[in-house]
């Protein structure tokens, strides 16, 4: 019982990492980027993902 117990004290913490790796993903893609990249990077880097999709320019449209 003890291994449930110590999973649901960390389960709001991972829901909200796994919260923000898809709000990265939707930012990285109205940014013309690849979402599930930015989804990848966002699992491991949580909010300094986030801070590097604010600050990187957006990708301009290829035109062929």
């Amino acid at each position: 019982m003890d291994h449930l117990s110590t999973f649901a004290d960390g389960a709001p913490w991972f829901v909200g990492w796994g919260t923000l790796a898809l709000i990265n993903a939707a930012l990285a893609q109205g940014k013309n980027r690849s979402g599930l990249l930015w989804f990848l990077l966002s699992l491991l880097l949580g909010p300094i993902a986030t801070l590097l999709i604010v600050l990187l320019p957006k990708v301009r449209a290829k035109m062929f």
